[in-house]
């Protein structure tokens, strides 16, 4: 299950890596190679996280923490070692405050829960920004209908950068929780997380960092940042669906009530209460995604041999390209920052095109893309349109492919208007 230690050239080669995704070698049925934009819904898995998954069931598999013979111990070890790595990619403080669930929208709906409906009272502000996707978005409106909060919002610049002018107007002693996003899905805006911790940690407001498009591309470290919480997914950073990190800083964890009961969150049950367990167990009531944080932890091992550092400086070269060849296509509108302020994302629309419709012509030429409002209904209607379609770049993408989407894009539009 270990990745095999390479030599990495500088700057990053895709070719180096690609032979590690069996996907990426597909032909689909009209005969087109797959060429696979749609890194920001969810990533594709090298063989060593397929491998640990198959390795895990074949050899090892037994239920966490409740055995004493050879695969559950076995198992305890790969368990408790994915959270230890897990720890370190983020460079928290402890493995006991990386808890596992089962998604980034897991858990921001953990946060929001229990540490939302113990801390919050009617009157109390909610921080938010207009480029939030529906996860970080719609807990947060859920929360408020229950305490009485007020959600306000960080409006975005027509370029699509936070006003950070705003934040320091809406910042007060009523805002007590400030949730951002640290790279916008749609428009790829990286946020100036520092700036907008301390301000809010000034205001005496609590930060929640969405990292889901953030963890996989860019080195994340929640000590120097400072932020309280940390959510981000598996599946978008070569591990398995299923399986999600929340850090959460340890007074804040331990203030927290447990969100979930049931089996493996207790340390005492009496007919009449029960004792919560210790961090982080506490926050993993049940049976929790076992082989899946084994597998995660064989993507961490990737993603560490690749050098997040060296994916982020290559994505920007990727994201620079299609910038530049896409510049030549008619009518199309790029929405977002200039490229060193992004992330790999690129999000455009087409003059009288729908967005679904080119995703589909796209297809045809094996370039698969994402096309919708991409879970970001209000950050849709800020930019006046209804939907976009969305290329989205990983360290297992070449130029190459990246000098295929402008002509692909020409010959959709022929298309779609000859029709």
């Amino acid at each position: 299950m270990a990745v095999t230690a390479r030599e990495s050239s500088s700057p990053l080669d895709a070719q180096q890596w690609r032979e590690d995704f069996p996907i990426l070698a597909r032909v689909l049925p009209n005969g087109a190679k797959l060429i696979y934009f749609d890194n920001a819904a969810t990533t594709q898995r090298p063989r060593q996280v397929i491998e640990a998954i198959v390795d895990t069931y074949q050899r090892h598999y037994a239920n966490v923490l409740r055995g004493v013979h050879t695969l559950a111990e076995e198992t305890d070890e790969l368990y408790a070692s994915a959270r230890e790595k897990v720890r370190t990619l983020i460079n928290a403080p402890s493995a006991e405050q990386v808890i596992f669930t089962y998604g980034a929208t897991s858990a921001i709906n953990l946060v929001a829960r229990s540490w939302g409906e113990s801390m919050l009272r009617r009157g109390d502000e909610i921080l938010l920004t207009e480029m939030e996707h529906h996860s970080n978005l719609v807990p947060w409106q859920q929360l408020a209908a229950r305490c009485g909060a007020v959600i306000r919002w960080i409006p975005i610049t027509d370029d699509g950068l936070l006003e950070l002018d705003a934040l320091e107007r809406l910042l007060s002693q009523r805002t007590k929780l400030v949730a951002v996003t640290a790279v916008s899905n749609v428009l790829g805006t990286i946020n100036p997380l520092e700036h907008i911790i301390r301000r809010a940690h000034a205001a005496g407001a609590v930060v929640l960092v969405d990292g889901a498009q953030a963890v996989p591309h860019m080195p994340i470290d929640v000590q120097a940042l400072d932020c309280d919480f940390l959510a981000f997914s598996g599946h978008k950073m070569l591990g398995p669906t299923g399986i999600g990190v929340l850090y959460g800083k340890r007074e804040l964890l331990e203030s927290m009530p447990p969100f979930l009961g049931g089996g493996g969150m207790i340390r005492l049950v009496e007919m009449d209460r029960f004792t919560a367990a210790d961090l982080p167990h506490r926050f993993e009531a049940g049976t929790p995604p076992i082989v899946e944080a084994i597998a995660l932890a064989a993507a961490v091992d990737y993603l560490n041999q690749v050098g997040l550092a060296a994916i982020h400086a290559y994505e920007l070269m990727l994201t620079r390209q299609a910038h530049q060849c896409l510049q030549s296509v008619p009518t199309l509108r790029i929405f977002g920052p200039k490229p060193e302020q992004k992330g790999g994302i690129v999000s455009f629309a087409l003059a009288n095109l729908h967005a679904h419709d080119v995703a589909q012509l796209l297809d045809r030429a094996g370039i698969a893309v994402r096309a919708g409002h991409h879970c970001t209904m209000p950050l849709h209607k800020r930019l006046g349109v209804p939907a976009t379609t969305r290329a989205s770049f990983y360290f297992y993408n070449t130029p190459e492919e990246v000098e295929q989407l402008a002509p692909a894009l020409e010959r959709a539009m022929h298309t779609l208007r000859r029709k």
